[in-house]
């Protein structure tokens, strides 16, 4: 869908912002732009709509020559969200989501249908916002509001700079959940630049790591550009915790899950306990007949009835498509020894420290070998 061919931007004082740049960007994919302050990420995503023009070079999008054509004309057909939002404060919610529409001369009847379903696909209730002006909206409602009016023409390429860097960590989160939930309805061609690479790694399809000068380190999948820094100064700027940024990433495979002694509910306590200690098992999980996870009973249970009568709340418990971040943040949340595994509701294992670390160690070293995580053999640690 974009595609930078050896395209340079270089200023009249001699700055090179960017340097040589090859970059292309598929069809529907989510690229983040990473790098230091300086290195041509920002340039880069404005070269593309032309509000940088570029110095040499040919950005195609679409397949179509962009830069010999109309700017204007170019810049409506894409979706624009930066930083600071840039809503018009003395027109309502619903006209600044209109604003693109208006301009391409839609009849005010469709503008407004289409800026009270985008208002609703970004989770604002066209109600109750649509009728306010910017001043009277949180930053997270008017970065919504920013999402909603690039999106407003149906445009296949958004471009975004920084959209979620004003706003505090806890509604910077939700946004992001939030984007990631609409870029999957909407499957829109973007660009993203951010100074964070955790939001990087979580957002992006692929990433391209600028250094100084505009020059392109690394563009590959967030696994891999943590995996196998391609450069000594990618290596440095995901830092040395990069295997812990990488477990975001990095799904649960359900090959790595353990299978606990089961019981069930309406076991007789006193046999259920005898089974687990046969094994040598501490505990056992506890499902019901439609094996789907009710808690856990200790091997240490005394008494008569049910394993339901003694059976204890299983809180450690993620989707069996969750990362292993999501995982370990279970573990360390509820204390817990391992975390149970669920498809919707039925028990599929558990995933213990032990087994996540390897689960690690297999993703980064299929990676470097350039093979599927299946086939890599890993060397026992003592």
């Amino acid at each position: 869908m974009i595609r930078l061919d050896r395209v340079s931007k270089r200023y009249e004082d001699g700055t090179v912002a960017v340097q040589e740049l090859s970059l292309d960007v598929p069809t529907g994919a989510l690229v983040t732009l990473v790098g230091p302050s300086g290195c041509g990420k920002t340039t880069t995503m404005k070269m593309v709509n032309r509000l940088v023009e570029p110095s040499s070079g040919r950005i195609y999008v679409d397949g179509q020559d962009v830069t010999g054509g109309d700017p204007v004309r170019l810049r409506r057909g894409m979706g624009y969200v930066i930083q600071q939002v840039g809503l018009f404060p003395h027109r309502t919610v619903e006209d600044n989501v209109a604003t693109v529409p208006e301009l391409l001369g839609w009849d005010r009847r469709r503008r407004q249908d289409r800026a009270r379903e985008l208002l609703e696909l970004v989770g604002l209730d066209p109600d109750l916002h649509g009728r306010r002006y910017p001043h009277q909206l949180s930053g997270g409602q008017r970065q919504r509001v920013g999402v909603a009016r690039a999106l407003a023409a149906d445009p296949p390429v958004l471009l975004m700079d920084e959209p979620f860097s004003a706003v505090d960590p806890v509604v910077r989160e939700q946004l992001q959940g939030e984007f990631l939930r609409l870029q999957a309805e909407v499957c829109k061609t973007i660009l993203f630049v951010t100074h964070d690479l955790e939001e990087a790694v979580r957002l992006g399809d692929r990433i391209a790591v600028f250094a100084q000068g505009g020059h392109l380190e690394q563009y590959d999948p967030p696994a891999t550009v943590l995996g196998a820094p391609a450069t000594p100064f990618v290596a440095d700027f995901v830092g040395s915790d990069r295997g812990l940024k990488r477990l975001s990433v990095t799904p649960i495979d359900l090959n790595d899950l353990e299978l606990p002694p089961v019981v069930h509910l309406d076991d007789q306590l006193a046999e259920a306990v005898t089974r687990l200690r046969a094994q040598g098992a501490r505990w056992g999980v506890v499902l019901d007949d439609a094996e789907r996870l009710h808690g856990w009973v200790g091997a240490d249970a005394v008494g008569g009835g049910l394993v339901r009568d003694r059976a204890r709340r299983m809180e450690a418990w993620v989707p069996a498509r969750a990362s292993l971040k999501t995982a370990f943040s279970a573990m360390l949340q509820e204390d817990a020894g391992w975390v149970a595994v669920l498809d919707g509701e039925r028990f599929l294992g558990v995933l213990t420290p032990r087994a996540l670390h390897e689960a690690l160690r297999r993703s980064v070293e299929a990676d470097v070998r350039g093979v599927n995580p299946a086939d890599v053999e890993l060397a026992s640690i003592p």
